[in-house]
């Protein structure tokens, strides 16, 4: 009789713990949202870099899951020049800045192309002082880098 009464005991016991963890486990908060910086300086990355973009929102379940920003430098920013900017490429830079992804323009490179923030697709931010510099700011608050 008493063997059955430390057995009971330590099931209880058992039981107990368990269900404390899968309440504690219940009040935990949710896994905090991702930041994420993409980096593009090349010309030839431009549409890889988009459609990772949107491949990106679309596996974490749209842009409330996620902050993304794009930091664009050197030839790649022609792609975004608005006087030559590719038609789908003008698409998704407008539904990613309703979706409130940011939009970084080296002001070095917009300087050396000789062209200002109105030359550029709607939604683009100047980087001051520099499109590394920013990528820096980004990654110091906490943003994971990536670079196709």
């Amino acid at each position: 009789m008493h063997r059955r009464s430390i057995l009971w005991g330590t099931l209880s016991a058992i039981g107990a713990v368990l269900a404390a963890s899968r309440a504690d486990a219940a009040t935990e908060a949710p896994p905090q949202k991702l930041k994420v910086v993409y980096h593009l300086d090349d010309l030839d990355k431009v549409n890889f870099v988009i459609g990772n973009i949107q491949n990106h929102l679309d596996g974490v379940g749209g842009p409330g899951n996620v902050t993304i920003a794009l930091v664009v430098h050197g030839q790649a920013l022609k792609a975004f020049h608005s006087a030559a900017a590719n038609p789908d490429l003008s698409k998704h830079v407008a539904r990613f800045t309703e979706d409130g992804i940011e939009f970084a323009a080296c002001a070095n490179t917009m300087k050396s192309q000789n062209i200002g923030l109105a030359d550029l697709l709607p939604g683009f931010a100047a980087a001051e002082r520099g499109g590394v510099v920013r990528l820096a700011e980004l990654q110091s608050q906490g943003y994971l880098y990536l670079r196709p």
